[in-house]
């Protein structure tokens, strides 16, 4: 499995300057720059002698700025030369009700500090906040609401989406709104520290690869970031919250995500992440804590889950018996209330030295390595498998009796889920902060299961200080 993505590049326009300080080498990502090299700036203002913003993009040469100051300007924009939108305070756009509020056809634009609201109703149409139909743009520090999609990349490649604010229409039922960002058939695109709220999907990506995704915080909508037919991406440090799933993986290969928190997501049929049907996907360091299920896994293949916390969900792990030659290895199980629910009669994944706060086992010679192996799920969770509805008696004291007997006089098939290389104590894990700004990481030393759950709870409880 490929660490490192293919080299991209990203071309910004001459005179802009962003935070890419991130960035690493092995992003593979270059920063170039492209323009005139006698840029001029166009001021815009509601007293002033230039007061359409249209009428200052005729006006505009490539390369050229145009400065929008504080003020509600109403129509939609089309940007079909290369310049710099850059708004200024509270400088708003009200578009028309129809069509998008901004459409980018030339290359190498910028649109910076707007307030963007108002675009059209049609799915169909793509009726976004921003289309863009051109490439190598850079959308940052905008507000977007009222709007159908916020950010919508149609066939549009190596653009930089940094630390905008997305609102979709809350008024709509979900499946009548569009994505906050959503990707079409595009390449090599960064995504970066955007909030998205109240949207269909958070981020919704098909046939679009090498894409990296950072830092973005995602909430209260369906899926957080929905992968179809996208291989060779990676996602990193994002918190995907409230949703009814955090991340749905369908279709994908070779998916790479690390430290990623994946909290409270809950509803009907409601998952921490999702895979159907990918393969050869990496997740790492990653928090899965207080969902419904944390990891959901249909036909998932060859794919490597290790470092990370899975803690306080309903149900660990949904294993559908098609997902074939995974590997969990130093991941930390605790205080869920089933560890895991395999459909069908077994799976091939291999258990490789996880921590279980439920393990009883013993440790003779202190390796840190429980001498007894680990058998995933008790006789009362197979059941669960078959006859879901029987998870109401998880906990009652028939149910703990029927699991006791079945220890010492076992009658009925067990579950052949073994992990035979428990570990002790738990693994240290970098996680982020449970703070809602800019993501950071520590190193959580975990002593015991009570402080794996304190903290997961922990994590869990961010999401309720908005």
């Amino acid at each position: 499995m490929s660490e490192t993505l293919e080299a991209e590049t990203v071309i910004l326009a001459i005179g802009q300057q962003a935070d890419l300080s991130f960035l690493k080498p092995e992003d593979g990502i270059e920063i170039t720059s492209q323009g005139a090299l006698s840029a001029e700036t166009l001021t815009v203002t509601p007293k002033g002698p230039l007061r359409s913003i249209p009428a200052a993009i005729r006006e505009a040469n490539p390369g050229d700025t145009v400065h929008i100051t504080a003020g509600v300007y109403p129509g939609n924009l089309l940007l079909d030369k290369r310049i710099t939108l850059e708004g200024e305070g509270t400088a708003v756009v009200h578009g028309d009700g129809y069509g998008s509020v901004i459409t980018v056809t030339a290359d190498g634009c910028v649109i910076r500090g707007l307030i963007l609201e108002h675009s059209g109703p049609m799915l169909v149409s793509e009726d976004s906040g921003i289309l863009l139909k051109s490439n190598h743009n850079r959308i940052e520090h905008n507000q977007l609401r009222d709007v159908l999609f916020g950010i919508y990349l149609f066939h549009s490649e190596d653009n930089i989406v940094a630390d905008n604010f997305i609102c979709g229409r809350p008024w709509l039922d979900p499946g009548e709104r569009g994505s906050g960002i959503h990707i079409w058939n595009s390449l090599g695109n960064t995504i970066l520290r955007n909030v998205i709220t109240l949207a269909r999907d958070g981020m919704y990506l098909q046939n679009s690869s090498r894409r990296l995704i950072v830092g973005n915080r995602v909430y209260d909508l369906r899926y957080g970031l929905h992968y179809m037919f996208s291989d060779d991406n990676r996602f990193e440090e994002n918190r995907f919250y409230d949703n009814v799933a955090g991340a749905a993986i369908m279709y994908s290969h070779r998916i790479q995500f690390r430290r990623n928190a994946f909290v409270r997501n809950r509803g009907f049929s409601s998952f921490g992440i999702l895979f159907q049907d990918s393969s050869d996907c990496l997740a790492e360091e990653n928090t899965i804590v207080d969902n419904a299920v944390g990891i959901f896994m249909e036909a998932l293949r060859d794919s490597v889950f290790r470092r990370n916390i899975l803690g306080a969900n309903d149900l660990a792990m949904q294993i559908f018996s098609s997902a074939t030659g995974d590997t969990f290895r130093d991941n930390n199980f605790a205080a869920n209330l089933s560890p895991i629910e395999v459909i069908g009669r077994r799976t091939d994944v291999r258990w490789d030295g996880n921590y279980w706060s439920d393990y009883s086992g013993y440790d003779l010679n202190s390796d840190g390595i429980g001498d007894v192996p680990h058998r995933i799920q008790n006789v009362f969770q197979h059941l669960e498998g078959n006859y879901p509805r029987v998870r109401i008696y998880l906990f009652s004291p028939a149910a703990q009796a029927l699991a006791a007997s079945e220890r010492a006089f076992p009658v009925i098939e067990r579950s052949r889920e073994f992990d035979h290389a428990p570990l002790m104590h738990p693994v240290r894990v970098p996680v982020l902060e449970a703070d809602r700004g800019t993501p950071r990481r520590r190193s959580w030393g975990l002593a015991s299961s009570a402080a794996l759950v304190s903290g997961s709870l922990l994590l869990a409880a961010w999401g309720a200080r908005r």
